[in-house]
């Protein structure tokens, strides 16, 4: 990965790599998934004034990590190095709506959802909040 994307991370940048690896955990990229990073960006207060041609350029970079041995760690490291502790939890919850898009959570979004919340250091209680509020946005019928 070069040198100045690693280092040009913007808070914006680090919350749309978030929703991506949830989305790429499982391999299949869904459009419901895809829906919600789209309408996440496009109509939250957190991404106002968010240049949207980055989106191309954050999705790379979290699939070229996701070809690494470590690129997990290194993703997180990115993350971590991008956003304020008080972004973390809306990391945290935006990775949820992502994961709960399409009704179902397979075992590969749980334990990216479970290392999210242990390397932003959540607190458990706060994580199952926020996991339950997931649940009754996407609820089906």
């Amino acid at each position: 990965m070069p040198q100045d994307t690693q280092h040009s991370m913007t808070e914006q940048d680090a919350l749309v790599a978030v929703m991506i690896a949830v989305s790429a955990s499982d391999s299949d990229m869904e459009t419901t998934e895809l829906l919600k990073i789209n309408t996440a960006i496009n109509t939250l207060p957190v991404f106002a004034g968010y240049d949207v041609d980055r989106l191309s350029t954050i999705s790379q970079v979290v699939f070229d990590l996701f070809d690494q041995e470590d690129g997990l760690d290194a993703l997180f490291g990115l993350v971590r190095e991008a956003l304020p502790e008080r972004l973390f939890e809306t990391a945290y919850a935006l990775a949820c709506d992502v994961a709960a898009s399409n009704a179902h959570l397979n075992e590969s979004e749980l334990r990216l959802l479970e290392e999210i919340r242990y390397e932003l250091n959540l607190d458990r209680l706060h994580a199952a909040a926020i996991e339950r509020g997931a649940r009754a946005r996407h609820v089906t019928l």
